[in-house]
């Protein structure tokens, strides 16, 4: 059932928290991020929430000293609260896309991966960018993307899982930062600060639908700071949010010749899932004397949400399956739908100082996981009713669970040497346990169509020990001249042990221009989950198994234990305020990787059913007999070192503050990315190239080559407008042939290139009071689609990019906001 927009009855309430408290910002002992953020923004009203670019905010990402953004040595975005709240979007991954050209995400990630929300950072995977919460590891989602594309393999954070009512403002560090932050920062850093508030509070509630009619979502959000005695502050937020199914799935179908209003079932597989969230979370600190401060921060977080698969009419039940009996059963066909159960929790805490024989010091512990529970619904087991005449419908498809803990110590202290500055010396040790399990699901899950269990053989639990230490140096070389060089040595118990360095810089010419640059090398490891996951997609047609690197199957067709990425990395910057409110950047970025962990080792045919029996796996019998006359429909591959890449771009920012006396003012931005991939080396297996045509554009050119982002906030009295609009350059992508005598080839596909795209998003804002706001916005107003792709590459209608697309396919989205504080 579709809930309506009009059925809305309850106002709309929301703020940012009142009053504020400091506290002390002290480095991260593997990060180099400081645990807390200072000052939360003070807010006696509504209005003043609106003006959400902050200019000269004291950032404590990058760098082991707290420094303003607009004097980093390193290039760093800061978005409030209240920006992120002006996009009108429930999902913080989605409301940070709308707001830095720099983040992409995938705009269908495929079977279980429409289920978690990863993005990405200048065109990397989500498992290449390092996510901190107050400067601290956050653990990673457990739930792979294991279907093929250009997020394949990724176990990225899942950001949805944090209460944006409780952050104070998010820092994005565009540079790769592995050498201070460790593992996963190749191509940069997301730091998110929470609020350290002891006083006041907030109320919200957002809603909104698609212009199509479908996808309404509702957001709600409550928010309050308080007083730990005179000494402390505790800020508390929860948040609900509900979102229902998008459709986008064309009737046509050029495979199985269905036409509008002809023979078979609308397939509503392109579109977002049904999802629910409930997130909780608390930051909180407490000065034992001056010097002192105990600190605790976490997060707790559920998860239930369904995606559709593609439909198995009644033509593909009785002439593909070879099943009419199962008609009985479903005599419409049926749309299995995956599900998931997901809890996310994290918990932080820390006593940090200052004064210690003269150092300063920070000792934390924090704990973290993600557990998800698999299922599928609508479903059969088309083995068991082949043999036995019946199936269940439901299936319990097994576990996937992963923890980190992170211990953490590190101390710093100003030197004087003959320099035109104390010399800040910094070091720090972490020493981490990770841990990944797969569950079973049940046996007759093992057979299921869609997406099979996992199966007993590749149920088990891993960990591995991570133990990293750094030293860092941070001064003036001269009055205007600044550096720092940090170098750091990280040993993982199963991929061994790796040393990194990073110098950066920055030459003040004038207040009026500045030069900035920076050069490291980096790495990333190799997750649990890429070393050890093993299960079957299926689809009406057709089945591809993903084999653990390390596992004798994946062995027998090519693989080799993995490796960790190495990265080097250059950046350069221009830093420019020529006349006052006018802040101008330019950076230029070149990011070498390699041994480059993708989806590779692609076998087809006998070669990957051997591979697949020998992980346990059977694939359908209906499946076989096709495969037979098209090798291609069955397929086997893993995760593999298969390539070298090197991302050349350049990213440019501005803001302006103006005033229009009695008219009001405007802030006005402009930001934009243009970036370049292109695969250097692709390694070679028995002779053949581990990547093919297809794979290969997924590195260099699934996500935008650029994107631009310009617009304005403009207030008057009680009003504010914010108007953006954003250009999506193109992408392209190799598409798989559905008919005619190249179908389902692994070799050979069709060059599809997706037009750049322009979106417009609006929204307008009254101040009832100086306590409450209204607001009513749309995203994407004028309900711009993505490229239609060439009906020959159509599969159940299926009609638009999944790996390449730039935009949603759900075009324009209409809310209405409220917000009240307390």
């Amino acid at each position: 059932m579709k809930t309506q927009l009009t059925g809305i009855s309850a106002a709309v309430l929301f703020l940012a928290l009142q009053g504020s408290a400091w506290a002390q910002a002290a480095p991260d002992a593997a990060s180099g991020a400081a645990a807390s953020p200072g000052p939360s923004l003070k807010s006696d009203s509504v209005g003043d929430q609106n003006n959400v670019r902050v200019q000269d905010r004291v950032v404590v990402t990058g760098s082991r000293t707290a420094t303003k953004a607009s004097q980093s040595l390193t290039p760093i975005d800061v978005i409030t609260g209240a920006e992120l709240e002006a996009t009108g979007k429930a999902s913080l991954r989605d409301a940070l896309q709308q707001l830095s050209p720099s983040i992409s995400h995938a705009s269908y990630a495929g079977d279980q991966g429409l289920l978690t929300n990863a993005f990405t950072l200048h065109g990397s995977t989500p498992d290449q960018v390092l996510v901190l919460v107050n400067g601290k590891r956050r653990h990673s989602t457990a739930n792979i993307a294991q279907d093929a594309g250009p997020q394949a393999g990724s176990t990225g954070v899942d950001v949805d899982l944090i209460p944006v009512g409780l952050i104070d403002h998010i820092e994005i560090l565009r540079d790769a930062a592995a050498a201070q932050y460790g593992s996963d920062a190749i191509f940069g850093v997301i730091n998110i600060i929470l609020k350290s508030s002891n006083g006041g509070g907030a109320i919200s509630d957002t809603a909104g639908q698609t212009y199509q009619g479908d996808g309404f979502s509702n957001n709600f959000s409550i928010s309050k700071g308080l007083s730990l005695g005179s000494n402390g502050f505790l800020d508390l937020s929860a948040e609900y949010d509900h979102q229902n199914h998008t459709e986008r799935t064309n009737p046509y179908d050029n495979y199985f010749g269905f036409l509008p209003g002809g023979v078979g079932a609308y397939n509503p597989i392109e579109g977002d899932p049904e999802v629910t969230r409930e997130v909780v979370g608390f930051n909180a600190g407490y000065y034992l004397n001056d010097d002192t401060q105990v600190y605790g921060f976490g997060t707790y977080g559920h998860r239930s949400a369904a995606a559709y698969q593609n439909i198995r009419s009644p033509i593909i039940i009785s002439e593909i399956y070879g099943l009419p009996g199962l008609l009985g059963t479903y005599p419409n066909g049926y749309v299995p739908t995956e599900t998931i159960n997901e809890n996310d929790y994290s918990i932080t805490a820390g006593v940090k100082g200052e004064n210690l024989f003269g150092w300063k010091w920070d000792l934390s512990s924090t704990y973290g996981g993600d557990h998800d529970s698999f299922g599928v619904a609508n479903d059969a087991n088309l083995t068991l009713f082949a043999e036995n005449g019946s199936t269940p419908t439901s299936f319990n498809l097994g576990t996937l669970s992963d923890t980190q803990w992170t211990n953490t110590l590190d101390v710093s202290r100003q030197f004087h040497f003959l320099l035109p500055e104390p010399l800040t010396f910094s070091a720090g040790i972490e020493q981490r346990r990770e841990t990944y399990s797969i569950g079973a699901g049940d046996a007759a899950s093992w057979g299921a169509d869609a997406i099979t269990g996992f199966l007993p053989s590749s149920a088990g639990s891993f960990s591995r020990e991570v133990l990293g230490t750094y030293l860092d140096l941070a001064g003036k070389f001269a009055p205007n001249w600044r550096f720092e060089v940090s170098g750091r040595y990280d040993h993982y118990s199963d991929a061994g042990g790796t040393t990194n360095g990073k110098f950066a810089t920055r030459y003040d010419f004038s207040p009026a221009v500045a030069l900035r640059g920076s050069v490291s090398t980096g790495f990333r490891a190799p997750t649990l989950a890429e070393e050890y996951l093993t299960n079957l997609t299926v689809s009406p047609t057709s089945a591809s198994g993903l084999l653990a690197a390390n596992s004798a199957a994946a062995q027998s067709i090519g693989a080799q234990n993995l490796k960790p990425e190495q990265s080097t990395n250059f950046n350069i910057g221009l830093v420019l305020n020529p006349v006052r409110n006018l802040n101008v950047t330019l950076d230029a970025y070149q990011i070498d990787i390699r041994n480059r962990i993708v989806l590779g080792g692609t076998a087809s045919g006998a070669a990957a059913l051997n591979a697949l029996d020998i992980a346990g796996i059977t694939v359908p019998e209906q499946l076989l007999a096709a495969a037979q006359s098209n090798p291609g429909l069955v397929t086997a591959n893993y995760f593999t070192n298969g390539a070298s890449t090197r991302t050349d771009g350049i990213d440019l920012t501005a803001t302006y503050h103006s005033s229009l006396g009695e008219y009001g003012s405007v802030d006005w931005d402009l930001a934009a990315n243009i970036n370049n991939t292109s695969v250097t080396k692709v390694a070679t297996r028995n002779g053949t190239a581990e990547l093919n045509q297809q794979q290969i554009a997924w590195l260099t050119s699934a996500a935008p080559k650029n994107k631009i982002i310009i617009g304005a906030n403009w207030h008057l009295d009680k009003w504010g407008v914010s108007l953006h609009e954003t250009r999506f350059g193109p992408t392209s992508d190799y598409q798989t042939y559905i008919t005619g005598p190249n179908a389902f080839s692994t070799t050979t596909f069709q060059y599809f290139r997706n037009a750049p795209k322009y979106t417009t998003d609006l929204e307008v804002r009254y101040n009832v009071t100086k306590k409450f706001q209204i607001a009513a916005g749309a995203n994407n107003l004028f309900d711009v689609r993505p490229s239609t792709l060439p009906q020959d590459t159509w599969f159940s209608g299926s009609q638009y990019d999944g790996y390449a697309a730039q935009i949603s396919p759900n075009g324009g989205f209409y809310y209405v906001r409220a917000k009240y504080l307390f």
